[in-house]
């Protein structure tokens, strides 16, 4: 192989690969369609033009004809009135008269099978073109379908994979990460607190709960005696009730 095609076989790979991944199928099968739609006046047109030219060889052959039946009447008037070169003149553009008939006929009949072919032609494509129409709207349904398919199966897959859920999990995974260390961090700053002085603060604590006892003694009247017996207990609890 020469470097050449080579080259050309290369120049081929790269631009056919973009050629193929520019290409949308249903804009493709649209535009066919549209192309094929666009022939019908032409074929129309084209049709009309051989209906004419049959037409027109057919008023060629009649007025040939109407020509000729005037060259026989001639002829025989001047035999009639013994004038032979006169007839033989006469006989002479009925030959030719005859040759153009026979043409004419000829053409007449290419002209009208053309017109006929050309209507069976448009029959035959209309029938395809309403074949492929069809088929080409089933086809763009479907790929309209098959990309709305796969937007809902990447939407899917993006709400499975790394979408909503995804997303949850890692924030409630940073959220117990960050009040662990807030944990930690409070939990080493209470041990690094003055510990005399929490000391101080719980000695301080009982005795304010002493003194708290001891209003409440005086509040029941057992002030400067000993704690009361079981059997007492209950007599001070009436003394208690009465009093209040």
């Amino acid at each position: 192989m020469s470097l050449w095609q080579r080259f050309k076989r290369a120049l081929r790979s790269i631009f056919g690969g973009w050629v193929s991944e520019m290409e949308d199928p249903a804009l493709i099968l649209e535009q066919n369609i549209r192309d094929m739609r666009d022939k019908i006046p032409k074929m129309n047109e084209n049709i009309a033009m051989l209906k004419a030219n049959a037409k027109l060889l057919e008023k060629e052959k009649q007025k040939l004809e109407a020509e000729q039946a005037k060259l026989v009447a001639n002829i025989k008037a001047a035999i009639g009135q013994g004038r032979e070169d006169i007839a033989g003149e006469y006989a002479l553009q009925l030959e030719q008269n005859k040759t153009r008939v026979a043409q004419t006929e000829q053409q007449l009949a290419q002209a009208q099978a053309a017109a006929v072919k050309g209507e069976e032609a448009k029959v035959a494509f209309m029938k395809e073109l309403d074949r492929k129409t069809k088929e080409a709207l089933d086809a763009i349904e479907a790929a309209k379908r098959a990309k709305w398919q796969k937007e809902v199966a990447d939407t899917m897959e993006q709400f499975t994979a790394g979408g909503i859920d995804h997303t949850h999990d890692e924030m409630v995974k940073r959220i117990d990460r960050d009040g662990a260390v807030a944990d930690a961090k409070l939990e080493m700053a209470l041990n690094k607190g003055d510990g005399s002085k929490a000391k101080i603060e719980a000695e301080a604590e009982k005795m304010r709960a002493a003194e708290l006892v001891k209003q409440f003694k005086i509040e029941m009247g057992a002030t400067g005696t000993s704690a009361p017996t079981s059997t007492s207990s209950g007599s001070g609890q009436e003394q208690v009730g009465v009093k209040n």
